[in-house]
């Protein structure tokens, strides 16, 4: 382990951009509301109905930044964990073929159904655990992730199963908080820019730079926002649109898409109601995930899936599926 000084120093550069992320909004609520809608804008009215329609933007905004920050990242159940015994094995082998006979006998057992290119288990040489399907392991994090899309610096967290949905709403909403500020400030940026306001220099400042802000942000988040909602209604990760998750039967860049509507409720819930909302209501359990095609091993692996699932949690509710989705989502 870093001496303590190195670590306090690691962990202010990873909580930099997310402190300035912070700065921003705050400072934005400032100029928004005081510096704009109070000081400048004379209709009684307008002020109202701009402040009434900037807060929930602003409220929402900002709550599933802080879900996307503050949510605990999805980690490894305990059984796909190696033994001591097991792991002390596997590290003396030299070969690699009796290394694929150890790995395929350490995970004949457990739920998954992604391969290697060999067609063995994946296998985190970190975290000495035979890796879930769509896990990853995160240098940052230092731990293996389930359903791990990327390491996003701008919330110093990992974007996986507990807490993409809310990257996606943090999007979502940031999007139209921007292009809610930069439409209703462009009358008085303009009427600054041709000299027709009467407020102080400073607040001139603000309602310019508040303007070419949200006009940059804006820009920027419309294509991450589309990517990522393209990547939700796909049922892919940002690893799995680069590189195709490996099935008994190869690689399948779809192998886990259930349709568009399904693709959609896997990540945001069956609940219309909470679709919208910075809550967890993502279906499984971020260990099991329904296929569109039944593998080679499926009819195998299904029971063996099944027996792992009541063995670990009699208390979980499961729901079924076509014959493309028969894997179990459980639903937290």
């Amino acid at each position: 382990m870093a001496p303590l000084p190195i670590r306090l120093c690691c962990a202010a550069v990873r909580w930099t951009p997310v402190v300035f992320i912070t700065a921003i909004i705050i400072w934005s609520y400032y100029a928004y509301v005081v510096e704009m809608c109070i000081f400048t804008v004379d209709s009684v009215v307008e002020k109202v109905i701009y402040l009434l329609l900037y807060h929930p933007a602003a409220f929402m905004f900002a709550w599933a930044y802080w879900q996307t920050i503050f949510a605990r990242v999805g980690s490894v159940p305990k059984e796909f964990y190696l033994s001591k015994h097991e792991v002390e094995l596997f590290d003396r082998e030299t070969s690699e073929d009796r290394k694929r006979e150890l790995l395929i006998q350490y995970g004949r057992n457990l739920p998954i159904l992604n391969r290697t290119v060999s067609g063995c288990p994946r296998y985190c040489d970190k975290c000495k655990c035979i890796k879930p399907d769509r896990c990853h392991h995160c240098s940052v994090c230092g731990m293996c992730i389930l359903k791990m899309d990327h390491h996003c610096p701008w919330v110093n967290n990992c974007v996986g199963f507990t807490n993409y949905k809310f990257f996606v709403l943090f999007l979502g909403y940031g999007l139209l908080y921007c292009l809610y500020i930069a439409s209703t400030s462009l009358k008085y940026f303009i009427q600054f820019w041709e000299g027709g306001i009467g407020s102080s220099g400073t607040g001139r400042f603000h309602i310019l730079f508040l303007f070419f802000v949200s006009i940059m942000f804006g820009i920027s988040l419309i294509s991450l926002f589309g990517y990522h909602l393209y990547l939700s209604t796909h049922n892919r990760s940002t690893l799995e649109a680069f590189r195709a998750p490996i099935f008994q039967s190869g690689p399948d860049k779809d192998g886990f898409s259930l349709g568009s509507r399904g693709n959609f409720q896997e990540v945001f819930g069956d609940k219309r109601m909470f679709w919208f909302l910075p809550m967890f209501s993502s279906l499984g359990d971020g260990v099991n995930y329904p296929t569109r095609t039944v593998d080679l091993d499926s009819d195998d692996l299904l029971g063996q899936r099944q027996r792992w699932m009541e063995e670990g949690d009699d208390d979980m509710t499961h729901s079924g599926g076509s014959v493309g989705s028969q894997n179990q989502l459980i639903k937290n």
